[in-house]
């Protein structure tokens, strides 16, 4: 028999007038639903501020003690981040736990993460969250012993810093852990750009398509690789950085970055925990922007992750959009106009139109041009048999002549035998 799901009850206050309020209560529905959580009712306020003691207003504090009577749920799920004194007086009030939408976000996240760097990241983010939010903070301290001097200082206030201490112990603990996995992370990019390879990043929102693109670009470029991401059509499914090498057929070849997705309200602690994980997408030449374009909100959702790219210091990479599940409407597939292709990563329709674009964009720095290299140096020639696209070879008295497209960089540093 199948456990009986958790009961939640969802509440969110709309301040002044916030344009995508409905969606994003949408969302928090499916961040629920990803929590494994049964939504049994929404209650939504317009506030022009927040109530400094709950949150809401009284009148809809006593409609949600109702519906939790009415509905049998054990759980309130607020679509802000709360303090920790609404919190407390929130659960005091309704008698039951009360979460908010960053602890929803944080919970999936330590669900999903699946390597070292993710599951530290994620952690250090859930202490950072938990320090100010010590329950019983005010109660323990409110029942310390008076009198003056260490002696009488209440049992509360210690048993507290005790806590305290060994959250921040921990945080620092996991920093340190970090920076090991991240300074190994930074020589495995020095040693790529040292290859000369141009990165290309895919980014956007939660759910866009992201690996479904990369995994259909490896499977058309590299099959033989066999290196898939894993791809499932729920919230968060990537949280690691993944990066594969796409070799085209003229010699020419790129890396592709995958990336963890964005949602609206990201929390803070999160997105400065994963900042090292993102700093991959600013080292980008190109950035894919994945679009789910069968979302009625896909230009919410756009705004959201250009804001976070922002938030992260990203800004000035050229960017390709990419429209996908684009078959779910009635347009003809594919469709290319200016920086924007219109594709379905999942029926693989659009794969190889995005590929020509990414290759006009990351190889404007490729000259034609033509070489006679002296025999004694084979070693030139199988370099730029593996690294150019050779368009033709002669074998001339002087040496071996070359009719070829090849990196600026390998045509200045081969400079003495240009013909």
């Amino acid at each position: 028999m199948m456990a009986e799901r958790e009961k939640a009850i969802l509440v969110g206050a709309n301040l002044g007038t916030q344009q995508n309020f409905d969606y994003s209560m949408e969302e928090l529905a499916n961040l629920t639903a990803a929590c494994e959580m049964e939504v049994t009712g929404i209650i939504t306020q317009n506030l022009q501020r927040i109530n400094k003691s709950h949150y809401i207003g009284t009148g809809k504090i006593k409609e949600i003690i109702a519906l939790l009577a009415a509905t049998n749920a054990r759980t309130v799920i607020f679509n802000d981040e709360l303090s920790p004194s609404h919190i407390r007086n929130l659960e005091k009030e309704l008698e039951c736990r009360v979460i908010d939408r960053t602890i929803l976000i944080l919970d999936i996240f330590a669900e999903r993460a699946k390597t070292k760097e993710a599951q530290l990241q994620v952690e250090v983010a859930k202490l950072q969250y938990m320090l100010p939010r010590l329950i019983g903070l005010r109660e323990s301290l409110g029942r310390q012993g008076g009198g003056s001097g260490l002696k009488n200082r209440g049992s509360g206030e210690t048993k507290l810093e005790l806590d305290r201490r060994k959250i921040e112990e921990k945080i620092t603990t996991l920093n340190k852990e970090l920076e090991v996995l991240v300074s190994h992370r930074q020589t495995q990019r020095k040693r790529r750009r040292k290859n000369n390879l141009p990165v290309v990043s895919l980014v956007g929102y939660t759910n866009a398509g992201k690996s479904t693109i990369m995994n259909a670009m490896v499977e058309l470029y590299n099959p033989a690789a066999n290196k898939q991401v894993f791809e499932k059509d729920m919230l968060f499914a990537t949280l690691e950085t993944s990066v594969r090498n796409i070799p085209l057929p003229d010699a020419k070849s790129f890396l592709l970055t995958d990336t963890v997705g964005f949602v609206d309200k990201l929390p803070h602690h999160l997105v400065k925990a994963f900042r090292s994980t993102l700093e991959e997408v600013a080292e980008s030449d190109l950035l894919i922007h994945v679009v789910d374009y069968s979302n009625p909100n896909h230009k919410q959702m756009m705004d959201i992750t250009e804001q976070t790219l922002k938030a992260i210091g990203v800004e000035d990479i050229p960017t390709i959009y990419a429209y996908n599940k684009a078959d779910l409407l009635e347009i003809e597939l594919p469709a290319v106009q200016h920086n924007t292709v219109y594709l379905s990563a999942k029926q693989r329709i659009g794969i190889m139109e995005l590929v020509e674009m990414i290759r006009q964009q990351i190889f404007k720095n490729y000259v034609q041009c033509e070489m006679l290299i002296p025999y004694d140096q084979g070693n030139i020639v199988s370099y730029f048999n593996k690294n150019a696209e050779i368009l033709s070879t002669s074998y001339e008295n002087e040496g071996t002549k070359l009719l070829m497209e090849c990196r600026t960089a390998d045509f200045e540093k081969y400079q003495e035998y240009v013909v």
